[in-house]
């Protein structure tokens, strides 16, 4: 009959897993998010994180309302940094939708709907300010992907100058055109 008695040591810093009664395995830890309501921590074991739904991220949530790769984390000179990565849902740090924030020890990062207290021991100085900004200062195609790169070249009154639509739009013009020379 196998009897084991589990004994945590947990600080934010590190954590000790037992691999068996006799032996300890040390598991370097940055961290953790804490369900807010409830439920088993998920250590931050890793300086740069992936957040999503598939199972080759680096911390799964498997809810149908986080995107497949919906966040990172990164431990910036010791203080970490969320990006969402154009996730449907978006994240929030204590209850602000962003893009990317600062997270400071004890901030409340929701990803889509979760909600999870972020918990660690900083290690350097206070982080950069965010650069905030305004939300309307970005078009929703721009925010989409949509818009172009380039404006579009503005045409020219002077027939004699512009060429049509389809040859300014990269079309190869010295290509033979054998179906113009077909008569029948």
């Amino acid at each position: 009959m196998f009897e084991c008695n589990l004994c945590f040591d947990v600080n934010l810093v590190n954590r000790f897993v037992p691999f068996d009664l006799e032996n300890w395995i040390e598991i370097e830890m940055f961290g953790e998010l804490v369900p807010c309501g409830g439920g088993d921590a998920i250590p931050l074991l890793k300086s740069n994180l992936l957040i999503g739904r598939r199972s080759s991220c680096d911390i799964t949530l498997r809810f149908s309302n986080v995107s497949s790769h919906h966040c990172k984390l990164e431990l910036l000179n010791g203080f970490w940094h969320v990006t969402d990565l154009s996730s449907r849902n978006g994240i929030k740090v204590n209850d602000v939708r962003c893009e990317s924030k600062w997270l400071l020890p004890g901030d409340v990062l929701s990803v889509a709907k979760h909600k999870y207290d972020v918990l660690y021991e900083s290690t350097g100085e206070l982080p950069p300010e965010d650069d905030e900004v305004d939300p309307f200062s970005i078009s929703l195609l721009e925010k989409a992907g949509l818009e172009r790169d380039e404006p579009r070249r503005e045409k020219s009154d002077d027939p004699s100058t512009s060429k049509p639509d389809h040859l300014e739009a990269g079309v190869n013009d010295d290509l033979p055109m054998e179906w113009l020379s077909e008569d029948e």
